[in-house]
Order: C-alpha cells, then sequence, then structure tokens
C-alpha cells in the first residue's frame, strides 16, 4: 500500500457513500499513523478511515452523548463538576477518529476560541476559587502554537487556586513529529503538568511514538493514557493485555478505558457493558495494579462519568461475600458491634 497523501486518498473516487462520511464528518490522517497501517480493515485503520456504517444514526445516537452543552457557562469552558473545569481553546485536531464523541463540534473550519473569550473562559476559572483542575482538551489542545500554547499554560499557572493541569491529546501517538523540543518548552510548569494520551492499540505506538513520550517526560510532564474500548479494534483480552503492558512499560499508566459514547454513526463500534465487563475481569487476573485502567461510562445526557467494572463484592441478605480472580465467592465477616468496640 503507497504512502497517503491526501486525505482523499482514502476514499475510492467511486465511492460515493464514503465521500458522502466524508462530507459529514472530518477525515484526516497523518503519515504516522500510515505508517501503523499494516493492512486495510486493521485496528489502527477501523479508527481513522472512514466506514459507510457512519451514515446508519441508531435511535440512541445523540449529537452531544455526554451533556457538554448542558454544562457551559461561557465558550469554551464545560464545567460540570465543582473542581474541575474543561477549557477548549480549539475545536480542531491533527487527526480525526471515527468513533469521536465530539464528532460533530471538531474538524477544519470549526470554531476556535477568539481572544476576548479566550479571555472570558479564564476570567471565569480565575473568579471560581473551588476550581482545583483545569483540563485542556477540545479538539487537540497540542494543536497550538508552542508560543500559544505556553502563553496559555502561564496564565493557568498564574491562578493561585487552580493547582493541577492536564491535558487531553492524541498527537504524541498519532502526529508525534508535533511533540518538538519548543512544544516541550511550553509544557514546562511550575504546578503539576498531567498529559493523558489517547491511544487504543499497541499497533499505533511506533518508534517516533515512543520518542515523543520520552520527550514529554523529560518535560517532567506524568504521562497518564485514556483508551475506548471499540468493537473490532481491542475488544478481545489480548489486545487490551498488550496495550496496557506496552504503555506501563513505556511509563505511561493506564487511566481511564472507556465505554463508548452515544455518539451519530458510531453504532458499530459499541459492545454491552456486560461484554466490557467480562473483559475487564479477565484482564484482573492477567495484570497488576499497575496496567489496569479504569473501566468507565459517561452517562448520556451529562450525569457524568462512572466506573462501571466487574463487581467482585456480593451481598446476600446480611451476609457479604467477595468474588476472587477465579470466581470462587467468599465469606467476609461483618464489622464488630457497638459493644465489641466498646
Amino acid at each position: 500500500m503507497k504512502p497517503l497523501k491526501r486525505e482523499t486518498d482514502i476514499l475510492p473516487d467511486n465511492d460515493a457513500a464514503l465521500k458522502q462520511v466524508a462530507a459529514r464528518y472530518a477525515v484526516s490522517i497523518t503519515p504516522e499513523v500510515r505508517e501503523a497501517i499494516r493492512t486495510p480493515g486493521d485496528p489502527v485503520a477501523r479508527q481513522y478511515v472512514p466506514d459507510v456504517a457512519e451514515l446508519v444514526v441508531l435511535p440512541e445516537d445523540r449529537a452531544d452523548p455526554i451533556g457538554d452543552d448542558v454544562y457551559s457557562p461561557v465558550p469554551g469552558i464545560v464545567h460540570r463538576h465543582p473542581d474541575r473545569v474543561l477549557l477548549m481553546p480549539v475545536n480542531v485536531c491533527a487527526v480525526y477518529c471515527r468513533f469521536c464523541f465530539r464528532r460533530e463540534k471538531v474538524g477544519p473550519g470549526r470554531k476556535v476560541l477568539t481572544p476576548a473569550e479566550l479571555a472570558r473562559a479564564l476570567d471565569y476559572i480565575r473568579a471560581d476559587k473551588n476550581i482545583w483542575e483545569v483540563i485542556l482538551t477540545g479538539g487537540d489542545p497540542l494543536i497550538l502554537s508552542p508560543r500559544k500554547l505556553g502563553a496559555l499554560l502561564r496564565e493557568l499557572e498564574s491562578i493561585d487556586h487552580v493547582q493541577v493541569l492536564r491535558l487531553h491529546t492524541r498527537i504524541p501517538v498519532a502526529d508525534p513529529r508535533r511533540v518538538t523540543k519548543a512544544l516541550c518548552g511550553a509544557l514546562k510548569t511550575r504546578k503539576a503538568l498531567y498529559v493523558a494520551i489517547h491511544v487504543n492499540h499497541a499497533q499505533e505506538i511506533i518508534p517516533a511514538a515512543e520518542e515523543a513520550f520520552a520527550r514529554l517526560r523529560a518535560a517532567d510532564c506524568v504521562l497518564l493514557s485514556q483508551s475506548v474500548l471499540l468493537k473490532n479494534v481491542n475488544d478481545s483480552v489480548k489486545a487490551l493485555e498488550e496495550l496496557f503492558r506496552r504503555l506501563v512499560a513505556l511509563r505511561v499508566k493506564p487511566y481511564y478505558l472507556h465505554h463508548p459514547d452515544l455518539a451519530r454513526g458510531t453504532g458499530h463500534f459499541r459492545l454491552s457493558l456486560t461484554e466490557g465487563q467480562n473483559l475487564v475481569k479477565k484482564l484482573r487476573t492477567r495484570l497488576s495494579g499497575l496496567g489496569l485502567p479504569a473501566y468507565v461510562l459517561d452517562i448520556p445526557g451529562g450525569h457524568g462519568k462512572v466506573p462501571v467494572g466487574p463487581a467482585h463484592l456480593h451481598l446476600r441478605g446480611e451476609d457479604v461475600f467477595v468474588e476472587d480472580m477465579k470466581g470462587a465467592l467468599h465469606a467476609y465477616p461483618p464489622p464488630p458491634d457497638k459493644e465489641r468496640r466498646s
């Protein structure tokens, strides 16, 4: 397969349906992603190459599946939890995932915060002293130039009550050339800076991505990962185990494994919560806590992110049983009563 020179190279000339997908949802594939694709339809290709299945919109699909709009008091801010906010300075990315929950809002030509809007967003953060953590997302915040990103981080760093900064990004895997010395210099802050890298399959971690991880670590960034559980991409114990082992070895802590959201045209990526729980349960027998992310679901409608991993605690009346890694149940004694404690 020859390298992709243009976005349209991935769309057959005679396939009107795929062109219709590309007209509706943004498409972009970097040379590094193309390098990671080994065969058509493989786990990397499925994440980035348009599919006619995206034209199928199910009744449960939503334009705003996690309810960001309801919690946006000013442009660029989503404030769902008292102690943290999302700050979205841009709505463009280096690549566009076919399963993205913000696919209706991102892409070339989409709105970027104006200087006035960004100033208003920063004023909002300054005014609320409960905000302890600011999460830069979007869009991909690392698409900003080092100068603009550095200036934004300096503004956030100057806010006394903001103690933690976090960036959610695909770029270290999908466009690692952007992780330059200048960018890493912009990321150096006096406050804790966490970089959550979106990666779903070990095949995505090419040598250039490993080098980008190393540059970010050298810039004193704490590296986490976020992954989405995707049908026919990583929905097997083997694929998830390989991914999480590879990340831990590269000093990236697996943080979240997201159940896919109800974004329009993404039903072909979704599996059931029970299937996800069974996978996570099997992973617990094969990986240490270092390699196990939290399996979470963003409840549709803006009700927040909750853990949905398998339960190991079972109640039978007042009796408590704990399930071990092999599925056996073990009785666990109740706490001493008040008389015994006194």
